[in-house]
């Protein structure tokens, strides 16, 4: 049995039915036979049905939004802007899936010409996070249907209503009732339910968005299945403030970053490296902007973070506080858990992080900011490559060349000058190191699971 909690208040939202093994095979046999369907739908009729999908999401967005925030504890107003996102990318790959899978023609030797064809694989399994939930799972399915492929989705058991919802809309645009199909299954079981699924012969690749260890288990399993995955799993993004940036607009990129959904994303801006010589002048300006956040009711519009998602993720954040600050980290606000109903956790501002403390080496994955002093670019980007993991990053600096000759020296699967790192359907997406592998939106993303056939004629 699932039962899912309002994070905000602690009480009970619903109560869900876990699925046996038999339940999820027979799931995965009638998906199989919607996907080999789907595939021959041409793409213009695809467009038309995803378009529609997206058209639902904006019209009942609000429903949606109010769903997430109780389920996860995002401001109502953020899960109205996530909702929004995934009709976007929706829309995106409806407008350009047919250019992006189009046929490529060459000339070979002796007049010979080659052919190479972009085919759908088939099912497709999706482990997803509670963080984004909308928008994780339409990131990737948005590409995956529309290249032909049927969707299978294992989400995070705290926001099963959000899975089932989902589940619902792509029924309601009309698409076959099998193609997207959701699996539930509780924590106990996940561990052989998903190896069952991954070996199932349906099952043909996997995109699993969530920490580097599931991300690390999930990836052996498709290894020794020899099946195709993409991975998206944890950040430690570093944001590099150089003496020449303009330090007030870096502070409100910064902050905003940092707090956004309640801090609680592997693109938040996890580190501030700042060059030693404007440090103490963005240290007072980063601890003005976050002691004048308020936390509180997600569906409080005044409200700029809600509670972290469960109460183990905030007991977690507090150690690796605490941690830290004993080994000589300097808090300057926040830090201690608030005596209130919910799994709250203040915005918190760390400065004097040194390697060795659990904020300088390990994801901290909520609303704590850390600054780390640099005395040059070198050191900074130092700094910034001594993690494990290589999401996103940022450089912030008046002189673009030298930020982009910083930001070309990141271990990072994207760089963003002078703003904050965002998923963008765009750009491709995604990490290097610890933080995965493959790539999510733009062509790169659809192409992830497609079979990329050559001919030769």
């Amino acid at each position: 049995m699932i039962i899912t909690v309002n994070p905000a208040t602690e009480e009970p939202i619903a109560e869900y039915q876990t699925m046996t093994s038999g339940e999820i095979e027979e799931i995965l046999q009638v998906s199989h036979c919607d996907a080999l369907s789907w595939r021959k739908v041409p793409l213009q009729e695809r467009s038309v049905l995803m378009k529609r999908l997206a058209e639902l999401m904006r019209q009942q967005k609000e429903r949606h939004a109010a769903l997430i925030s109780r389920e996860m504890g995002k401001p109502f107003a953020q899960a109205v802007a996530e909702v929004v996102k995934s009709a976007w990318v929706c829309d995106f790959y409806a407008d350009n899936a047919e250019q992006y899978l189009k046929q490529e023609e060459s000339l070979l030797d002796g007049g010979t010409r080659g052919l190479v064809t972009f085919e759908p694989i088939g099912l497709v399994l999706g482990i997803m996070p509670w963080n984004f939930p909308f928008w994780q799972v339409f990131r990737f399915a948005a590409p995956a249907i529309m290249a032909g492929n049927g969707i299978i989705v294992k989400h995070a058991p705290s926001v099963t209503g959000s899975a089932i919802a989902i589940e619902e809309l792509f029924r309601e645009a009309g698409l076959p009732e099998h193609l997207y199909r959701a699996v539930h299954i509780d924590l106990e079981d996940v561990d052989r339910l998903t190896g069952f699924m991954i070996d199932h012969s349906a099952i043909q690749g996997v995109s699993v968005t969530g920490s580097t260890a599931a991300g690390r288990a999930v990836a052996a399993k498709a290894g020794r299945a020899i099946k195709r995955s993409v991975l998206e799993l944890g950040g430690s993004d570093p944001y590099l403030v150089l003496d020449d940036a303009d330090i007030p607009q870096a502070v409100a990129i910064c902050a905003a970053a940092r707090l956004l959904n309640c801090g609680q994303s592997c693109i938040s801006a996890k580190r501030f490296i700042v060059h030693s010589s404007v440090i103490r002048e963005f240290e007072r300006l980063l601890l003005q902007s976050i002691e004048t956040s308020v936390m509180g009711d997600p569906f409080d519009a005044t409200v700029d973070i809600g509670p972290m998602a469960r109460l183990d993720l905030r007991d977690q954040l507090h150690a690796q506080v605490s941690g830290s600050v004993s080994q000589g980290a300097r808090l300057l606000c926040g830090g201690e858990i608030p005596s209130r109903k919910g799994f709250f956790y203040p915005p918190t501002l760390l400065t004097g992080v040194r390697k060795g403390m659990p904020a300088y080496d390990e994801e901290t994955f909520g609303p704590v900011a850390v600054i780390i002093e640099a005395l040059d670019d070198d050191d900074a980007i130092r700094i910034a490559n001594d993690t494990p993991y290589g999401l996103g990053s940022a450089v912030f600096s008046r002189n673009i060349d030298r930020a982009l000759a910083v930001g070309d020296q990141l271990e990072t699967g994207n760089c963003f000058i002078n703003s904050s790192v965002k998923s963008d359907p765009r750009l491709p997406f995604g990490g290097v190191k610890e933080s995965g592998y493959g790539r999510e939106l733009s062509r790169y993303g659809i192409c992830e699971f497609v079979n990329i056939k050559s001919f030769s004629l």
